[in-house]
């Protein structure tokens, strides 16, 4: 037993929608002055678990007991969760790119003076906001010129201008490079040292190995167990047994490529920024995909994967100033994103909920987007013949939910991003450009990602895998490219791949190597 306070216990919370039990009888404690983690599979509840304790679902839409600091509460929104001391910081950041600092950072709790909004009060409060959570831009400087990592602080930030007590991050790192990551990370330990209470749900299970004081775990809506740091149970094999209900031998399900003659080539690809005239994002690029095969792209954040990789995609990203693209021994030109469809080619994005879903749509619409006309009868689209295609990628990508006639918006971050490689899929490419495939994803739905991606590759066709996680690249693909600042400075075949040999050559100091 501890004499640590109690901040928050969670009895018995239960959580239903229609045709869904979320949650079932899940309880959790959390000590005062704690980082306490919440870890299982997409759809396990996590979100759902965080949203009942903020408010974001109101007392009555769910049984249970929420009891904080001692006392039962049970907020009707989130604005009373707040003014209690919980903040939620969600996956999707909720700052407004045209606003400065100072702006988000006190939307809707301006302070006032004696004549409206007191901005000179908003700016000095802010300047010793951001220097608590270690960003050195602006209060002036607007959202949009800001990185990922820097806007993450910002919401911390704003959390701390609220007077926080108990912080939920909905995975913090999720689109953080290793830097950003570990700077976040740190401002944890140090906010842990003043006091602060953290709840953070994450699928990068070292981080949460180095940070977490101690983890629930969540499997299909139910709490598995606690581990605790001090008692020696936070390690990452033992996070997965709780988390997938089995032991996950090898990260990555055993694979033995057949790869057969180049079909894809690009070469001399040159594109320019589509809002900075002369700044060149490509610069004379040049690569091969064999059939079967699985090529990598590596680089640190920035360097030009995801720029390369959607101006192949009908040019759907700069302006093309050079390079030219073979397919099968026949140079093409695509220059919409249907002529890159109409020639095999398919792209899933970083980004799934803004570049690569319709939130208001079905899954089942989905998934037929890629090609409408394989679902269209005499020039009419034919709904019956899209929930069949739809029902076949539900059973064979393990997608959890009770009919494809449901909306995306109501699947996990994991279920999404299935659907998402579904629709890609229908679309019955040669080559699938897959883009951070696995970036929010649990480790369950990892494995099962990359057993599709050795399926695709098993059938002949040519997939490119773009990752910021040198480990999956290394464990996945059978060849990588490295970027830097644009261009590809080094090729390496997997048995001669390393963490280190990869950093060199993502960071410009080494040469790249002859094939």
């Amino acid at each position: 037993m501890t004499d640590t306070p109690v901040a928050l216990e969670m009895r018995s919370i239960t959580k239903t929608f229609p045709g869904v039990r979320a949650l079932d009888e899940v309880s959790m404690t959390v000590q005062v002055g704690e980082i306490h983690a919440i870890c299982g599979e997409n759809g396990a509840g996590k979100s759902t678990l965080m949203k009942i304790l903020s408010g974001v679902y109101p007392a009555g839409t769910y049984e249970g007991q929420v009891v904080y600091q001692g006392e039962e509460v049970r907020f009707k929104d989130i604005k009373a969760s707040e003014r209690a001391g919980i903040v939620i910081i969600h996956q999707e950041l909720a700052l407004i790119p045209e606003l400065s600092i100072t702006e988000n950072l006190f939307l809707g709790n301006e302070p006032t003076g004696t004549v409206g909004i007191d901005w000179g009060a908003a700016r000095r409060r802010a300047t010793e906001l951001i220097a608590r959570v270690g960003l050195t831009a602006s209060p002036d400087e607007q959202i949009k010129n800001l990185g990922v990592g820097q806007q993450q602080l910002v919401e911390i930030a704003r959390a701390l201008s609220k007077n926080v007590r108990l912080l939920i991050l909905d995975e913090p790192t999720s689109a953080l490079n290793e830097e950003d990551s570990e700077h976040l990370l740190d401002l944890l330990r140090g906010l842990r040292t003043k006091g602060l209470t953290s709840i953070m749900i994450s699928h990068k299970l070292n981080e949460i190995a180095a940070i977490a004081d101690s983890i629930t775990v969540l499997r299909d809506g139910r709490t598995v167990e606690t581990l605790s740091a001090a008692g020696g149970g936070i390690d990452e094999d033992r996070i997965i047994r709780g988390m997938v209900g089995r032991s996950l031998e090898a990260r990555f399900p055993d694979h033995t490529p057949t790869i057969g003659e180049t079909f894809f080539e690009v070469s001399g690809w040159t594109v320019e920024h589509p809002q900075v005239p002369g700044r060149l994002v490509c610069k004379s690029s040049s690569f091969h995909v064999r059939r079967g095969e699985i090529v990598g792209f590596a680089g640190i954040m920035g360097a030009g994967r995801t720029e390369l990789a959607r101006s192949i995609f009908g040019r759907s990203y700069g302006r093309h100033l050079a390079g030219q693209i073979t397919i099968d021994g026949t140079p093409v030109t695509l220059r919409t994103v249907q002529q890159a469809i109409d020639h095999k080619v398919a792209y899933v994005p970083e980004d799934r909920k803004v570049q690569g879903l319709n939130l208001l749509d079905t899954i089942a619409d989905t998934i037929v987007a890629s090609d409408l006309r394989r679902i269209t009868r005499y020039r009419v689209l034919d709904p019956e013949a899209a929930v069949r295609a739809a029902e076949g990628y539900r059973t064979s990508l393990n997608i959890k939910t009770p009919s494809v006639r449901e909306g995306v918006a109501k699947l996990s971050g994991g279920n999404q991003q299935k659907v998402l490689l579904g629709k890609w899929m229908f679309s019955e490419p040669d080559l699938l450009i897959l883009d951070e495939p696995t970036r929010g994803v649990d480790v369950g739905a990892k494995y099962e990602i990359y057993g599709l991606v050795h399926r695709l590759a098993d059938a002949g066709k040519g997939v490119v895998v773009i990752s910021s996680e040198l480990p999956e690249l290394l464990g996945l693909c059978d060849r990588i490219y490295t970027i830097f600042e644009g261009r590809i400075t080094g090729e390496l075949d997997r048995s001669e791949a390393t963490q280190e040999s990869l950093m060199r050559l993502m960071t410009g100091t080494s040469p790249a190597p002859t094939h």
